[in-house]
């Protein structure tokens, strides 16, 4: 049975808004030579046909945008009403895309049919959901899919439980009550933990949540054993995330359901949808960027030779090392020469980067200038080892000099550009500087992407700490 919050339901969502866009062009441009009849049309021939570049610009631009409001992800829109304020703000920003595609591009199609267009659009994108809403609901609506759930706990985290399930009517799941020793004077206390086997039975229960703090954890055990023969659910919720890098989920891992204490920041949709905004850009971006690559590789060559690129030992995400692509900036031998350059701060922090490091080479400088050096790492991106905006890629051996609230910022893939970059670069040391990159954890988004790319091209531009 197909689930709502499921990835196969994402992408049968994503094809069925796909299908919708294209019908809807082909709708509008069947209905616009029949409105001819109307004398506040302006007339168009009968033999006009929309351009079939159109039916597939249209579709992409439209997923996209849809992908970039997370429309497609059930969980973050349960309401309906929420679902359908953030699809309208979406076909709004993707009809004023669409609209910009056609008047730099094909200006002979109607303003009358594009109109019709959106509108089919739109409407064919939201009875399709409230169409599935209603089957889901009627699913759910069943008996025989109502959960009866008993939280064991009543702090802190049972309560969060408890609010969190009468927040939500579409999932069937109903809270009865709490289990615990020391929560008498909550509201709907059933029982102490030694009665859970008799509350479950009384009360018909389907799913027991453990939510116990940390200090009662040796108790889970004589908690599960005692409901081993009761044909219920049951769920543990962590309660120790400050053990985690960033943050906590259950993997399978061997087959074996495992706490992942270094999980990503990002989601997986978020993970998706990052990745696909990265390979668009950069194979779009790699078209242009070739030519200007050959010039740059020719420039190198004339004045110091071989080798173009250099390649460095980075950690990347979770800590990972990779090698990252750069061309050379510096004289062949500047690694053996880091410890002439290399100072130590009045605090003590190691200083690695000079404005004026005499191991630059002249092209290099221009280089470094403009950010140019950077380019190859299309190439880091491509394969998957970096994005586009993220934390820059550290060298190992600052790494090592980290403490461990630093470390953070290996949560999330490391990118071309970042946070930091457009607030300081080179004049703000990176290793000194690791709040600008979990500023730009905590605040995750893809638009905080684009923002970031936009600032990019000016602090570029600029050459604010360009060395």
């Amino acid at each position: 049975m197909l689930r709502r919050f499921s990835t196969n339901f994402a992408l049968l969502s994503i094809f069925l808004d796909g299908l919708s866009v294209l019908l809807g062009l082909w709708l509008s441009s069947i209905l616009r030579p029949w409105m001819n009849q109307f004398s506040f049309f302006e007339k168009v021939a009968d033999w006009q046909v929309t351009p079939k570049a159109l039916y597939i610009i249209f579709p992409l631009i439209w997923l996209l945008i849809f992908l970039a409001f997370s429309i497609y992800d059930g969980t973050k829109y349960m309401r309906v009403v929420d679902e359908m304020a953030a699809h309208s703000g979406a076909v709004f920003i993707a009809a004023i895309s669409s609209a910009g595609i056609l008047y730099l591009s094909f200006r002979e199609v109607s303003r009358a049919l594009f109109v019709v267009f959106v509108v089919l659009t739109y409407v064919l994108t939201v009875t399709w959901r409230l169409v599935v809403r209603l089957y889901f609901r009627s699913q759910q609506l069943t008996p025989a899919r109502k959960r009866r759930v008993l939280v064991v706990g009543a702090g802190s985290l049972g309560q969060r439980i408890r609010d969190q399930i009468n927040s939500i009517h579409d999932r069937g799941l109903t809270f009865v009550g709490f289990v615990d020793d020391d929560g008498r004077e909550i509201d709907k206390v059933l029982g102490g933990k030694g009665e859970i086997k008799q509350v479950v039975t009384k009360h018909k229960i389907s799913d027991v949540v453990i939510a116990l703090p940390y200090s009662a954890y040796p108790e889970l055990g004589q908690i599960v054993q005692c409901m081993e023969k009761d044909p219920v659910q049951i769920w543990v919720a962590l309660g120790f995330f400050d053990l985690a890098l960033y943050k906590t989920t259950i993997e399978n891992f061997a087959d074996i359901p495992m706490l992942d204490l270094r999980a990503s920041a990002i989601d997986n949709y978020q993970r998706m949808v990052k990745r696909v905004f990265d390979v668009l850009i950069c194979t779009i971006g790699l078209l242009f960027a070739l030519p200007v690559m050959a010039l740059i590789s020719l420039a190198i060559m004339l004045e110091d030779g071989r080798p173009i690129f250099f390649l460095q030992k980075r950690v990347g995400e979770n800590g990972r090392i990779f090698s990252m692509f750069k061309f050379r900036t510096m004289v062949k031998n500047a690694e053996d020469l880091q410890n002439q350059v290399e100072k130590i701060d009045a605090d003590g922090n190691v200083i690695h980067k000079l404005r004026d490091d005499p191991r630059v080479t002249r092209v290099g400088k221009f280089l470094r200038r403009f950010s140019l050096d950077e380019v190859p790492q299309i190439f880091n991106i491509l394969g998957g080892t970096m994005s586009l905006v993220g934390p820059r890629p550290e060298m190992p051996y600052l790494v090592d000099k980290y403490q461990p609230w630093q470390r953070k910022r290996f949560a999330v893939p490391p990118g071309l550009t970042g946070w930091w970059q457009i607030t300081g670069r080179s004049d703000k040391p990176m290793h000194l500087h690791t709040e600008d990159d979990l500023y730009y954890i905590q605040n995750y988004s893809i638009w905080l992407d684009i923002q970031i790319l936009i600032r990019t091209v000016w602090a570029v531009l600029i050459g604010r700490g360009s060395y």
